[in-house]
């Protein structure tokens, strides 16, 4: 199961691209809404979400969470009770976390990039709290998958493919999309 948390604010690319790819893996993606079903993104899109963060069952079967950004979305994520507990689930127990453009700051306000590859949104830099920050578009260093912004959401997208399924089947799939 993978988990795609929605807060009012949320990047739409950021967040519909890895739904949409993962789902066409034939990927159980749940998308989780934070504070009810109807989610506004950044950008006046509302979405529905599958659940909402009172519904959440955090179990073994979880292989990832995404956290996309998006202001004020990933603010929204951080101050979330059921997305930290997430997050500390997927770090007790060796889970995927991928976080993308400001969504890597929730990771290293908790200090979980330390001595780690990361990337994020530019001006985010400073809150990847001792991290190896790069001006990469894309970084996984162990079971953290960070990458910088909207123009990285395909890229992000297949890269969370790659790491849930097989890099072959992820090639399968870029190749469907065309124009890539």
């Amino acid at each position: 199961m993978i988990y795609v948390f929605l807060a009012k604010g949320f990047e739409e690319i950021e967040a519909i691209t890895p739904i949409d790819l993962l789902r066409r893996c034939e990927l159980n993606v749940v998308t989780v809404g934070i504070g009810g079903k109807n989610i506004e993104g950044a950008h006046g899109i509302t979405v529905q979400t599958d659940i909402q963060d009172d519904e959440l069952i955090l179990s073994d079967d979880i292989k990832m969470i995404v956290l996309p950004g998006g202001m004020p979305g990933t603010l929204n994520l951080e101050h979330s009770p059921v997305v930290q507990s997430a997050v500390d689930f997927c770090i007790d127990n060796n889970k995927y976390i991928a976080a993308i453009c400001a969504a890597p700051s929730i990771l290293g306000n908790k200090g979980l990039l330390k001595g780690k590859k990361a990337t994020c949104f530019p001006g985010f830099e400073a809150t990847l709290k001792e991290a190896i920050v790069t001006d990469e578009c894309l970084c996984v260093d162990g079971n953290i998958i960070t990458a910088k912004g909207p123009g990285a959401a395909i890229d992000f997208s297949l890269e969370l493919a790659a790491l849930l399924t097989s890099y072959d089947r992820s090639n399968i799939l870029k190749g469907s999309l065309q124009c890539l």
